[in-house]
């Protein structure tokens, strides 16, 4: 039998139990009723990366990145199409180094964007640079062991 993952909540910061092979979409906050899944990356700040990291074991992407880096921009809609086609297994988030250094120093960033994956509470992979649309979501597909695209 699979474990529940323990997802936190952005919204109020609650940690829930969503069972394995629920679909992210369909969780709700048990506490304030937020989705625990967004079609579009989030928005997080330090302290939130902090609560992330130490309580949350489900499938999570986060984006350093900085409003003034060119690759940062150009792959915000690539992000985003990935964020919207695999909302139901992994969450993507976005921290921004400029208001949030204090996470890029942490995670020990060098440059910006790069993109940090975590599953069961641990950082499975890092990747610096700005990969394209299919590039981005195969790499994401492979660290968490999802099936791969139909198209």
């Amino acid at each position: 039998m699979a474990e529940d993952r323990m997802i936190v909540c952005l919204a109020c910061s609650a940690v829930n139990r969503v069972p394995e092979g629920k679909s992210l979409t369909a969780a709700k906050c048990g506490r304030c009723s937020e989705a625990l899944a967004t079609p579009q990356p989030a928005d997080i700040t330090n302290d939130q990366m902090r609560l992330l990291e130490k309580k949350d074991t489900g499938a999570f992407v986060v984006d350093l990145w900085a409003p003034w880096c060119g690759p940062c921009r150009m792959m915000a809609p690539h992000y985003a199409a990935a964020a919207e086609h695999l909302q139901s297994d992994v969450r993507f988030y976005k921290i921004n180094t400029d208001q949030h250094p204090d996470a890029a120093i942490r995670l020990n960033i060098r440059g910006v964007p790069t993109l940090v994956a975590w599953k069961g509470g641990r950082e499975v992979s890092k990747q610096a640079g700005a990969p394209g649309g299919a590039a981005l979501e195969r790499w994401v597909r492979s660290l968490f062991g999802l099936a791969p695209s139909p198209n």
